[in-house]
């Protein structure tokens, strides 16, 4: 896969469940994986990702893992917290407030929720997914017929989807 930086360097953190212990050198390990908050800087980039059998253009984190929104979040809640955290990693930052990356329009925001300082772009927060095992990857898109892929435009991949979270690994996040 590749992927294009997209401009402003964010420090971002991966929030997962766990013991609350603070965990080095999470940049290398999946989301899944991590214990608890990590801060890496790195830039949000286009990348591109495999969605209904063909490769379109998303938004990844700096490891290149696909970017989500969850459709019943508002523009500054989170209703993925917690368990379901462990699960779909939120994007967090240390900034208070993010510019305006080149090539994607959007409004960017930093907004404080029940996970941290959490990113969002055109009023979605953002998420990665802990079975995105490798860039490229969209395992989580369609997932319980709430789990969408970032793209620079934010249109909803949903109406396309099925609904039903088959192929899913847990838990009705």
């Amino acid at each position: 896969m590749r992927a294009t930086a997209v401009g402003v360097a964010v420090g971002i953190g991966l929030l997962a469940a766990g013991c609350g212990s603070a965990s080095a050198g999470a940049k290398s390990s999946p989301p899944a994986k991590t214990s608890a908050a990590s801060s890496v800087t790195a830039s949000v980039r286009i990348g591109h990702a495999t969605v209904k059998g063909k490769s379109i253009q998303v938004l990844t984190n700096a490891q290149g893992m696909t970017l989500y929104w969850e459709t019943t979040d508002t523009a500054t809640t989170s209703h993925c917290t917690g368990s379901c955290a462990s699960l779909w990693p939120p994007l967090l930052t240390s900034h208070s407030s993010l510019g305006s990356p080149t090539g994607l329009t959007k409004a960017w925001a930093v907004v404080k929720d029940g996970n941290g300082s959490q990113v969002s772009y055109d009023g979605h927060l953002l998420y990665t997914y802990s079975g995105d095992t490798s860039p490229g990857q969209a395992a989580g898109e369609g997932l319980f017929g709430k789990w969408t892929v970032a793209t620079p435009s934010m249109a909803s991949t949903l109406s396309a989807s099925s609904s039903s979270g088959s192929g899913s690994s847990g838990g009705g996040w």
